[in-house]
């Protein structure tokens, strides 16, 4: 009778730690993060891994996030986008400019002088994509961060202080409007994604560069040029992120873990983004001081040169939009008008 006893308890305690070892099985979740940057990178080391790591754990390890920088997935920088859709990757990070055309309504952030700084602006961003982009432009995507850089900056091989220095510059811009805008000022615009800036200065394929201050320190370019023109107060554009999931791994997620990529994602998340970003200019900017570059700050008059040379590109972006069906000048209040909200 005991050993009978014996046995079935045996049974028992194998089935419910069976049972269990399945149902943890079923519960745990490994998800691919790619992107374009090598890991040691700005945005990888401070956004996306700090984000990784909180999933992680608010998940108590039923997530599993694999982080692979520098397109170790394969592909190109401007694939990353259909990489999330098809599910080749789980989770990217990639500039929406880099489709041009396909993510239209997020270059109202990309027209000239139109941020302020970027934690306020990709909060605005945040509620813009909300209101306009989310069942249009971002459908096929379940978004987890929008959100922008701070100012942007040239950094040329000769010295530019007017839009006329700008004439024959080969330039590499990050996206179609700062092409067309750097297009209209006079310089020859060269498309190319950012990992692809260093080689290209290097051998004389660009002459300058527009990024931010903080990417310059992963790319070595204070090393490559000397010259950096800033526009004081102004910020002569941005450049807007994408941050994604693919729909049916989401969907597939249960409800708890649901909870947990929706509650580091969104507005929040989106503006400790673009917060660090520009957090992280000030030492890339220093690197430069130090290796006594030539830093030039433009003054309001010289900047309000440059806005009055830009005009015409908002006035333009406007139409177009208007042409695909949007009410582009609403779109452009909207946008100003959410940045100014957000920066009170």
């Amino acid at each position: 009778m005991n050993l009978m006893k014996t046995a079935l308890r045996t049974v028992a305690a194998t089935a419910i730690l069976a049972g269990m070892s399945a149902s943890a099985f079923a519960q745990e979740v490994t998800l691919k993060m790619h992107q374009f940057l090598p890991a040691q990178a700005n945005v990888p080391k401070l956004v996306l891994d700090v984000w990784a790591d909180k999933i992680e754990a608010d998940s108590q390890g039923r997530i599993k996030i694999e982080r692979y920088p520098s397109m170790q997935l394969g592909g190109k920088p401007p694939e990353l986008a259909d990489q999330v859709i098809d599910g080749v990757a789980d989770i990217v990070w990639t500039v929406s400019g880099y489709t041009p055309g396909r993510f239209p309504q997020s270059e109202a952030f990309e027209l000239p002088f139109t941020i302020s700084n970027a934690e306020d602006s990709s909060r605005a961003y945040w509620q813009y994509a909300e209101a306009n982009m989310m069942d249009k432009d971002f459908k096929d995507l379940h978004m987890l961060g929008a959100w922008v850089h701070g100012p942007g900056v040239i950094h040329s091989n000769t010295p530019i202080t007017l839009p006329a220095d700008l004439n024959g510059v080969k330039l590499r811009a990050p996206t179609r409007m700062t092409n067309m805008l750097f297009g209209a000022l006079g310089a020859t615009p060269v498309g190319m994604p950012v990992p692809a800036v260093p080689e290209a200065l290097s051998k004389g394929v660009i002459d300058a560069t527009i990024i931010p201050w903080e990417v310059t320190a992963a790319l070595k370019t204070s090393e490559l040029v000397k010259n950096h023109t800033e526009f004081g107060a102004e910020i002569l554009y941005t450049t807007t992120f994408i941050f994604a999931m693919n729909k049916d791994k989401y969907a597939a997620l249960p409800d708890d873990l649901k909870a947990v990529i929706d509650a580091n994602s969104g507005e929040d998340f989106s503006a400790f983004a673009g917060k660090t970003m520009e957090e992280t200019d000030a030492p890339a900017r220093q690197m430069a001081v130090d290796l006594g570059n030539n830093i030039i700050t433009l003054t309001p008059e010289q900047a309000a040169e440059w806005k009055a040379a830009s005009a015409d590109i908002s006035a333009g972006w406007v139409k177009e939009m208007n042409d695909l069906g949007f009410d582009g000048q609403a779109l452009v209040d909207q946008a100003r008008d959410l940045i100014a909200k957000n920066s009170m």
